[in-house]
């Protein structure tokens, strides 16, 4: 064995030193390659997985969780910025039964679980506190669990109940929510919020509860809702009635050719408007109907007597006679009474005006009032209210149109440019992997020959003819007879002749050294000349 290592070395060696140059290099390159990609590898597979220990823990928590992860020699990593702690997949249980035992985390939301440590000598205040915080943690906990929400921070701001105050006034919440990266709550997701939080709490309009995302956002403002601002509601309008005028005017006369601007006016204002209407229903008998009747007749009755000087009543002598006759009816008839109480939001529109552009050469033999009339029903246009639109055909500006179309055909050039650089740098790379096994297999190859070249023990020829052992050994043959065997007749190199052939081979080699003895020589050189074939 050391002298087929000492031999493979030494033919790695010659072999070495008939490189060229860049043949050395490339190797050289290929080498490094190879043994940076090994550790490379090695160290990727050697590096157990790490999964989440905790997340979302605070500063204290964080320390106590890493300092018992020290102690116990277990490899950790920190992400969100401490606030999730990373284990080995396979100890993630047992360090968070250890966690567990020593209490940790210990700060949390709590929950009702804060209700657990009041002692009954909390006074009031505490008692009312520590419950507002439960209900915090509680709300919060459960808004946490939605898809898409990371964590989840709930405040409560509940009026006291008190006896002196005529109005008590309406609780109110706040929600702030840190989304998972790339995550954005959608309207009916924070409606869910909305109302969630305001079921929870006796009282609580869901109009009452804000919501603020970690960019600081207002997804649910108070008093107005999810839908936003009044700002906010005129904005999403003229974009939704702006796209779809523009859709239609695109089928018209085709995209690009025309421009539609939209703005609405807003009532920021909201109010509550309580409307009564009485009517009287037809055929209707009365509720209910009674009548007095008043009759005199005779002397001293009503009516007796006439005014003298002074209002004083003369009568008319002792046999004046005179009648007295009175009816009154009063009737109860049946009234339809109706009460309607409507809220009005704010945001509602008070006034909107439509403008609409359209290239003349595209709306060549289109009628402009028939286009208003378009433009006018899919933005739904109330005359009533003063709503306006324009429509005007005018030459447009097809300048900035071929700037864009340069700039578009730069960017594709650039684009493409980019993939054959690309290309180029990925079939470089394929070319010097193409070269290094090239390479490999050359070295290879020619290994494989040399190792195939049997060995020739020159004692054994020796033996056989001892006229070969010398300088002259040539000369010292008799005379070759005319033959055909050829030097290929040999055994082939690398297979090896079982022991009962040595006869033959020792008999073949008498013979042809008997025939030929200068080409007999020549092989034997070849044979111990390493750095010629066989």
């Amino acid at each position: 064995m050391p002298r087929a290592m000492n031999s493979a070395f030494a033919r790695l060696g010659t072999t070495v030193r008939g490189f060229t140059v860049a043949q050395r290099t490339i190797a050289l390159i290929g080498i490094a390659v190879l043994v940076l990609g090994t550790a490379a590898l090695v160290t990727w597979a050697s590096k157990p997985a790490f999964s989440p220990l905790y997340s979302g823990l605070g500063g204290e928590d964080a320390s106590a969780i890493v300092e018992q992860l020290q102690t116990d020699g277990v490899p950790y990593e920190l992400a969100d910025g401490g606030a999730t702690i990373l284990v080995p997949e396979a100890q993630v249980y047992d360090q968070r039964l250890k966690s567990a035992a020593a209490g940790l985390p210990s700060a949390s939301t709590g929950g009702y679980s804060l209700l657990d440590d009041m002692g009954v000598t909390s006074s009031e205040f505490q008692q009312s506190t520590t419950y507002k915080r439960a209900l915090e943690g509680e709300l919060a906990a459960t808004v946490s669990a939605l898809d898409g929400v990371k964590t989840a921070t709930v405040r409560l701001a509940i009026p006291e109940e008190t006896v002196f105050v005529s109005e008590e006034g309406e609780p109110t919440a706040s929600v702030f929510i840190e989304t998972d990266a790339g995550v954005t709550l959608t309207t009916e997701q924070v409606q869910a919020v909305t109302h969630l939080t305001s079921a929870s709490i006796d009282g609580m309009d869901p109009a009452n509860v804000a919501v603020i995302d970690s960019e600081g956002n207002v997804l649910s403002a108070v008093g107005v809702g999810a839908a936003g601002s009044a700002d906010q509601q005129a904005s999403d309008y003229e974009t939704r009635i702006t796209a779809s005028v523009q859709s239609m005017l695109d089928r018209v006369v085709g995209p690009g050719n025309a421009t539609v601007a939209v703005a609405a006016d807003m009532n920021y204002e909201s109010a509550e408007r309580v409307e009564e209407t009485f009517t009287t229903p037809e055929d209707a008998p009365a509720l209910n109907e009674s009548t007095t009747t008043e009759e005199y007749e005779g002397a001293g009755g009503p009516g007796a007597g006439v005014l003298g000087p002074d209002n004083i009543a003369v009568p008319e002598g002792g046999a004046g006679q005179g009648t007295f006759s009175s009816e009154e009816t009063t009737r109860n008839n049946a009234v339809n009474k109706v009460t309607e109480s409507r809220i009005i939001p704010a945001g509602d529109i008070t006034r909107q005006t439509v403008s609409v552009a359209i290239d003349d050469a595209a709306a060549a033999g289109l009628n402009v009032a028939d286009l208003t009339a378009l433009v006018a029903s899919a933005a739904g246009i109330n005359a009533d209210r003063g709503d306006e639109v324009t429509v005007e055909l005018v030459p447009f500006n097809t300048a900035g149109a071929a700037e864009a179309a340069e700039a578009l055909a730069a960017a594709e050039e650039a684009r493409q440019a980019e993939q054959r650089a690309q290309l180029l740098q990925t079939g470089m790379i394929v070319l010097g992997v193409l070269i290094v096994l090239i390479i490999g297999l050359i070295i290879y190859a020619r290994r494989s020959r040399r190792q195939r070249r049997e060995p020739l023990d020159l004692g054994e020829l020796q033996e056989v003819h001892p006229a070969l052992g010398g300088g002259g050994a040539a000369a010292a043959l008799p005379a070759p007879e005319p033959a055909t065997t050829a030097i290929s007749s040999m055994p082939l190199a690398g297979i090896e002749a079982p022991e009962t052939d040595i006869n033959r081979k020792r008999a073949d080699i008498e013979a042809m050294a008997q025939r030929d003895p200068a080409k007999t020589a020549e092989y034997l050189r070849s044979l111990m000349d390493d750095r010629q074939p066989v």
